[in-house]
């Protein structure tokens, strides 16, 4: 009996990693052993970077509060962060970041309203 080796489904698995692969430099984009390299790799960078992305936005958006509340007054960031946990304000840094830099009256309220 002649072996089986379901040619289809190797030949759609290979066609599938090297379309992804398409646009990359040299071997990486028609090897498939180079090209599944490659791409498995990729894939890691991507998973790393989506954690990275919300650790880098927190970092910034922790910098724009800490600017205004500064600008303010002599208040810093986590004393400010402090003031609104005791107050009972429950907003987030995105939406404080996002307050400080579009709308600074009412972020200036804000702050007065926690001192």
């Amino acid at each position: 009996m002649p072996r089986s080796v379901n040619a289809v489904a190797s030949r759609a698995r290979r066609k599938r990693i090297l379309k992804a692969a398409k646009g990359y430099y040299g071997k990486r984009k028609n090897v498939y052993t180079v090209a599944k390299n490659v791409m498995e790799k990729g894939l890691t960078y991507s998973y790393v970077g989506r954690k990275l992305k919300k650790r880098e936005y927190r970092t910034l958006w922790i910098a724009r509060i800490n600017a205004a509340v500064r600008e303010e007054g002599s208040m810093t960031y986590s004393q400010f962060i402090n003031k609104l946990s005791v107050k009972g304000i429950d907003l987030n840094r995105k939406v404080l970041a996002d307050l400080a830099m579009n709308e600074p009256e009412t972020f200036k309220k804000l702050i007065e309203s926690v001192k």
